[in-house]
Parts: C-alpha cells; sequence; structure tokens
C-alpha cells in the first residue's frame, strides 16, 4: 500500500460490544486555544479511539464550518488539532452506548478531573459539549448555552451544544452558529 487511509474504519458489532466500559486518549496540549470537552465517549469512538466517531455526529462538520479548520477532519485526523490551536477531552472516561448511562457521581467525579486538567495545561477557553452534563457535574442548574462567568483558573469556560446526531434541538445550521460565535472570540 502506498498511502495511509486517514479515514475511521468501520467497528463490527462484536467490537462495539467489547468497547464498553473503555476509555479513549486525549487529544491535549499546554496553552491551547480552545479544548472540547465532549460528554463521554459513546461506543463507536471506544472501538475506534477517535472521539466524535460515530457517523452522524455533527462535531466534525460544526468545527469545520465554523471556520475553526480549514477542512473537515475525520476522527482518525483528531491529532491534526492540535496544529490549529484546539485539543479535546471527555468529561468521563468511559464508554457507554448512551450519556445517560452516566450516573451523578461519575459526572461530579469526572469534573473534578477534568478540572485538574485545565488547571494543569491553562487553555485560554474550555468548550463543554452538553449544558444538561454542565449543570450535573458542576452543579450549575442556571447554566445555558454560550459563555460562562464561572473560571477554572484563567480558563474561560463556555458551553455548546451536544453535537450528537440525537439533539435535534440543534439542527446542524444552528450548530454551526453556536460553534463560530465561540471561534469569534477564541480565535479571531
Amino acid at each position: 500500500m502506498t498511502g495511509r487511509s486517514t479515514r475511521s474504519a468501520r467497528p463490527t458489532k462484536a467490537d462495539l460490544l467489547a468497547a464498553q466500559g473503555r476509555a479513549i486518549p486525549d487529544v491535549l496540549a499546554p496553552a491551547l486555544a480552545v479544548v472540547f470537552c465532549g460528554i463521554n465517549p459513546g461506543l463507536w469512538s471506544a472501538a475506534t479511539g477517535h472521539h466524535f466517531a460515530r457517523p452522524g455526529n455533527r462535531f466534525w462538520p460544526a468545527l469545520h464550518r465554523s471556520g475553526f479548520t480549514p477542512h473537515q477532519l475525520d476522527p482518525a485526523e483528531q491529532e491534526a488539532m492540535l496544529t490549529y490551536g484546539l485539543g479535546i477531552t471527555n468529561l468521563v472516561e468511559r464508554g457507554t452506548a448512551r450519556a445517560d448511562e452516566l450516573t451523578a457521581a461519575e459526572l461530579v467525579a469526572g469534573a473534578e478531573m477534568l478540572t485538574s486538567k485545565v488547571e494543569r495545561l491553562r487553555p485560554a477557553w474550555l468548550a463543554v459539549l452538553g449544558v444538561t452534563a454542565y449543570r450535573s457535574a458542576y452543579g450549575r442548574r442556571d447554566a445555558v448555552v454560550g459563555p460562562q462567568s464561572d473560571r477554572i483558573g484563567d480558563t474561560r469556560v463556555w458551553i455548546l451544544p451536544n453535537p450528537s446526531g440525537l439533539n435535534a434541538h440543534y439542527p446542524l445550521d444552528r450548530l454551526v452558529a453556536e460553534f463560530a460565535a465561540l471561534r469569534k472570540i477564541a480565535i479571531d
């Protein structure tokens, strides 16, 4: 073979079953402009080792269409985010079929772990992808999508909608607009 494919491989049913509970590596470095924080890996992501890997997840299209990246990255190209000053982590490391399988205690423990990462790596912005998970994890029942008054050390916090294809409240164009509002403040 002369070239290496950057396309994520499609996991089998057995791969997905075996991915239950599996964590995936963060894509992080010190002093990034924005760290995007998912709720937890879905089974597709846990099986492939790539964030937001399930077809139908709108993270990668929204990231590109909002101007964060010059072209749409495939999940297998996630490490390229670092070249744009961007990173990815998760609130909870444990892979599940659905985020609602997580317990409140897991979300709170995840917030403590996330806070520690952010304090150590000091990104300019932390963008949490899911307002309900943020509310539960940080005890902020009044949190809404957009910039927060809360900070983690010097890091500012912004909540974005969950990019899952199941989030019917945010069609892709509206999701892109929310990502673009953050990009305008964080990058421009």
